[in-house]
């Protein structure tokens, strides 16, 4: 195992989120710092435990969910809520992993909010109008 802890949880529907943790550990070897919950056919409320488990099983203290107001943002807000500290960054894009997989700021919780602001300036529109 390398000096690389699990600094965060990447929830989604489906096998979304493995493939984003898949991706970061392609390009930049560091995917051991992200855990995969995914999503499948669960209630808010077991969403919810999964989620909490998952913290209290992995110290990390950052979420990053798919959906803006989809039940894994919405279980990890009820999650957060509880918790002493801790932050949700919903709206995940690989840029975003990548920048947060590759900070060497120790608090997780800095180099989410530093994500996430990268994550929404690698959107961008191309095409000819219409």
């Amino acid at each position: 195992m390398s000096e690389f802890v699990k600094r965060a949880v990447v929830a989604g529907h489906a096998e979304f989120a493995a493939g984003l943790v898949s991706a970061v550990e392609q390009i930049t070897g560091r995917g051991e710092a992200l855990v995969a919950v995914q999503v499948r056919d669960l209630c808010g409320e077991d969403i919810q435990k999964l989620l909490r488990d998952t913290l209290r099983e992995t110290g990390a203290c950052v979420i990053f969910t798919d959906l803006q107001a989809g039940s894994c943002t919405m279980a990890a807000r009820r999650v957060l809520r509880d918790l002493e500290r801790g932050v949700l960054v919903a709206g995940v894009n690989l840029p975003m992993l990548l920048d947060f997989a590759l900070s060497n700021n120790p608090d997780a919780t800095e180099a989410a909010r530093a994500a996430a602001e990268k994550g929404r300036a690698s959107v961008s529109v191309h095409g000819v109008p219409a």
